[in-house]
């Protein structure tokens, strides 16, 4: 990362480190406060870390500048463009991100539909396949999507014992890119991420 135009460069790499510690504790926050798109060696879209980060794994020669937002950090020597992505110099291998477990997202990867009995709405409960007080795990494959009729007629039984037929076996959905960046894509600085995350632009 080069300095812009008119302004001097630190020399090292230490005294380049230093220059950002400088920025981060003698200048607003507010200007250190963006988010930057990390993506792996092959340009894929890994995950999302602050400025303060992403300047240092680019002063520490861990990773490339590909795209610019429009601010600048300054420092007492110099003034920095802010990247918007960073791709990092080697590969990293990562475990395949997870969608966290919540009453939303069950509720999302069932469409807000009974599991038992087919009925839709916005007023629907969690149940436990097999209760919990019968071993039951609070896991995605235990959970489902049930209208207050049904989870009280099944109550602490299994449905086989409550004659209830599952309408598709509970399972946890795939994260992708879209669902783990598309918050970020609110904010008009991180457009530029748009062709990283093979989302097109609206």
């Amino acid at each position: 990362m080069r300095p812009t135009d008119g302004d001097p460069a630190p020399a090292t790499r230490t005294e380049r480190r230093g220059a950002l510690a400088s920025a981060a504790s003698c200048y607003d926050p507010a200007t250190m406060d963006g988010v930057v798109l990390v993506l792996n060696q092959n340009y894929e879209p890994l995950n999302v870390c602050n400025l303060p980060r992403a300047f240092r794994l680019v002063f520490g020669a861990k990773a490339e500048v590909v795209e610019y937002d429009h601010q600048t950090i300054r420092t007492p020597r110099a003034a920095y463009r802010a990247p918007s992505i960073i791709r990092l110099q080697h590969h990293v291998r990562r475990p395949r991100p997870r969608v966290r477990l919540s009453r939303r997202e069950i509720f999302a990867r069932d469409a807000h539909t009974c599991q038992y009995c087919g009925r839709q709405g916005h007023d629907m409960t969690l149940d436990h396949v097999i209760p919990r007080h019968r071993g039951g795990s609070h896991t995605w494959e235990n959970l489902v999507t049930a209208c207050k009729v049904c989870n009280h007629r099944k109550g602490g039984r299994t449905p086989d014992e409550a004659r209830f037929r599952l309408l598709r076996p509970p399972y946890e959905p795939r994260s992708d890119v879209y669902s783990l960046f598309k918050p970020y894509l609110a904010d008009q600085r991180n457009e530029a991420w748009r062709g990283y995350l093979f989302l097109g632009v609206n």
